[in-house]
Formats: structure tokens, sequence, C-alpha cells
């Protein structure tokens, strides 16, 4: 047997190839959507990947599945348990609880684990060249290392409304499956640490079925259903603003892409009024000198997420990087379905650079904060706010301004900060570009304001 974790750090997205030696075929299970990935691994193992599949209708990254399959013609296997409402609307196989998927002399047995979503699979490999026990169990968003899959989205993205309560029973059954097989079988899961698919998943890649009984949370309330459901729906992050549109486009028809774009290198003049600049340089170059209107989402692992939080996958995006990121950057964004990238813009001239940030330092917030004329933002997560913020800050988190009423924030300064500065760059740009003015930024944030023993409150 050949195997192979593919992980997209900047989603804590993991997908996996799977291939029979013998036979030369593969299957190819969560695919992200630049797909040549696998197609490399396929050639350097002289494979041909033969099955693609799917754990869940996913929300968090735009599946390649259907690309990957176009390419290779290779059969698309998605499950056809759950909601009779909520079912792939596009040609597959269809799978159920005990379904057999043979590749070679590999097989997959489908274990329907709804909870996360309705028809939530997981998938138990056996490798019969060798013997006829599970080896492997590919979980999706079922199990993590450490944690479990929220079960709150179809609520909080489709609107499905008492779908959290029913998912969270629904998921207490689907663990007594889990606890069932044994403690030898690896656990390979969809996402790893960073994933908003849950709140406290491991960092490391994989995990054992007797490791999670021993450490994971909700196995050690897998016998008192009230203590597991109120752990688990209590103090879930924030979903991003695109989980929505990916559940969607997941489950439905739409165009492929099978092939990672190439975009033009652009001059500022060559951008109309609808064109959304992205300015993707470190938050120092942007505090120093940017363009009018611009927004700082940094080219780093958080780059997508912001950028699905904030916008939307219909918006023109030029974007402002080194040449040698624009691949990286367009991979990030087709991942999550941000197509309409116009092109790249590689320098700023000082013509374009209209604009530059206030900078505080905390003698100054705190100066400042002995005034109701400033208004002081913390713009993390709810979770780090309710932990522990600079006394007098309000909570607004960055990811979910777009909802926000701005005019909360007319009338006073605003002094954004988050724990090490990043996220307050990235809404200083964001209420910047929505006419939200006065405005500073606090950017060594959080994290500088404990590290100099100033008070805090929770």
């Amino acid at each position: 047997m050949f195997f192979q974790q593919i992980y997209d750090k900047t989603l804590s997205q993991a997908s996996y190839f799977v291939g029979c030696q013998a036979t030369k075929e593969a299957i190819v299970i969560d695919a992200k959507r630049d797909v040549d990935t696998y197609l490399e691994i396929a050639k350097q193992q002289h494979m041909q990947i033969t099955h693609v599949v799917e754990t869940h209708i996913h929300a968090d990254f735009l599946s390649g599945t259907r690309e990957l399959a176009t390419l290779t013609a290779a059969s698309i296997y998605l499950s056809d348990e759950g909601d009779a409402e909520w079912q792939y609307q596009f040609p597959h196989v269809g799978l159920s609880d005990g379904s057999i998927i043979k590749v070679g002399n590999l097989s997959l047995e489908i274990m329907h684990t709804p909870g996360h979503t309705p028809e939530s699979i997981s998938l138990l490999l056996r490798d019969h060249s060798a013997s006829d026990e599970p080896v492997m169990i590919f979980t999706g968003d079922f199990v993590f290392v450490g944690d479990v899959g929220r079960p709150d989205l179809l609520e909080e993205v489709a609107g499905v409304v008492g779908s959290r309560e029913q998912g969270a029973r629904a998921l207490f059954n689907s663990l007594q499956k889990f606890i069932d097989l044994p403690d030898y079988v690896q656990v390979w899961p969809g996402h790893g640490a960073g994933s908003a698919c849950g709140k406290a998943l491991g960092a490391v890649p994989c995990s054992t079925v007797g490791y999670e009984k021993i450490r994971n949370w909700a196995l050690q309330y897998a016998h008192d259903y009230r203590k597991f459901e109120a752990y688990l729906l209590q103090d879930q992050p924030e979903v991003p603003r695109y989980f929505a549109t990916m559940k969607k486009l997941n489950r439905m028809p739409r165009p492929l892409l099978t092939k990672v774009p190439v975009h033009p290198l652009l001059n500022r003049a060559d951008l109309s009024e609808e064109d959304l600049i992205i300015d993707a340089r470190h938050k120092t170059k942007f505090a120093a000198a940017h363009i009018k209107g611009s927004l700082n989402i940094q080219h780093n692992n958080s780059m997508a997420t912001w950028i699905g939080s904030l916008l939307d996958a219909t918006n023109s995006l030029a974007i402002i990087a080194e040449e040698e990121e624009h691949e990286a950057i367009t991979r990030k964004l087709m991942r999550i379905g941000f197509d309409r990238i116009v092109g790249f813009i590689s320098t700023v001239s000082d013509a374009d650079a209209q604009e530059s940030v206030q900078l505080l330092t905390s003698g100054e917030v705190e100066e400042m904060m002995t005034s109701d004329d400033y208004l002081l933002v913390d713009v993390r997560s709810r979770q780090e706010y309710d932990r522990a913020h600079i006394p007098g800050a309000i909570h607004s988190f960055v990811g979910h301004l777009y909802k926000e009423d701005l005019q909360k924030f007319a009338g006073r300064h605003i002094i954004l900060y988050c724990q090490a500065g990043d996220r307050a760059s990235v809404a200083y740009s964001y209420l910047a570009s929505r006419g939200v003015q006065p405005l500073s930024v606090y950017p060594g944030s959080f994290q500088e304001w404990q590290q100099l023993g100033k008070l805090v409150t929770a």
C-alpha cells in the first residue's frame, strides 16, 4: 500500500492519496481544488487515480473532487446518507453505511458518522494483501485529534434551525461506533489545529482510536450526553463568511477549474472602480504608505480566511504582492472559490501611496483612554476577549465587521488592537475603506500589553 497525507496549512485541511502498489490504482480522499498536487504524486508513483471520495459536504474549502475526476476519468464516490433536502446534486456513485469501495487489494468500508453534518461518513481502510483487519480510519470532520466536529455549521451557515441540537445527538451516537473500533486503528482526520470546524484540534497529524479514547475530551463524555452536549455547543469559534458559499458550491453543479490560472501584471491605471485592492504586503509596509481604500490582508497562512470572511467571491480583486508570491496567493484563493483575480500589482509607487496608519504606543493608548473621545476596540475572537482584554475595550470580531452596523463607531476616535497586530491591521484597512475615521492601531496589541505587566480584565 502507498499512503500520503497532503496538508494545506493555510486552511488546516488534510487530504489523502492511497494506492494499491500491486494494481497501481489509487483513491484520493477530500481533494483540495488545486489538484495538480495529486496528479504529480500519481506520476511519481506510477499510479492511476481511479477513485475520488469525500467524507462530507465541506464548508471550509472548495472541493477538487470534480476537477480531479474530470482530469483522470476517476469515479466519484459520495455519501447518499442524511436528509433528503441536503444531498449532492451532481452525478456520483452513492454510498451508505456498510458500502465498500475496492481499490486493487485495498477496501474502504463506509461508516455513516453523522453529527458534524447529516451525510458525514468515515472510511475504514483494510489492506487485504497484509490482513483483513482494519488499518486506518479517515474520519473527515467527525473525529479530530483531541476534538470532534462542531454540529452547528448547518444552522450557522445554511439557516437550518434546530440542526445544532440534532447534530449534537447524532454525533454522540456516532461516537459509540468509533469506541467499538480496535484501539490500534490509525485515525487520519480532515483537519488539524487552526481549523474553524472544531475548537480544540490537536497539532499532530494523526492519532489512534485507543489514544483518542484516553485524551479526546468528547470520548470522556461518551456515556454522559448532557455533559457532552453542554461542552460541545459552547465557545465554538466564529464562522467565516465564505463557509455558506462553500456549502452550496460543494453540492451543486458549478464551473470547474482544472488548472491553476496565471494572472497578468497590472498598473493602478488598469483597474476599474469595481476592483478591490488587496495589499498583501507586511503590515509595517502598509502602515508606512498604502493606496487609499486598499485592504491589508497579508500573504500568510491566514490570508484566505480573512479574505473569505470579509469579502464575497463575486468581488473582483487586484492584489499587491511580490511576483514570486503570485502563484501561492492564487492557489490559496482558488481553494475557497475566489476566482475573480483581475491581476497583480508588484509595487506601490510614491504616487499611489496616499495614506499611512497612525500607530500608537501602550502609553499613548493609556492616555487616550482617559477621554470619552476615544473608543478602544478588541478585534480578536470572542473567546480571546472573554479570557482577558484591555480594560475599557469593547469587542468587535474582525471577521464579522462586514455585518456590523458601522454607525456604532461614529463620533469617536477608534483605537484597534488584537493579539499581535495582524488582525488590527486588517480591521483598520476594512473600516477605513468604509469611511470610518479617525482610526489608529496599537500594533503591540494585547501581547505587548501583557508583557509590560499592564492591567487586564476578563
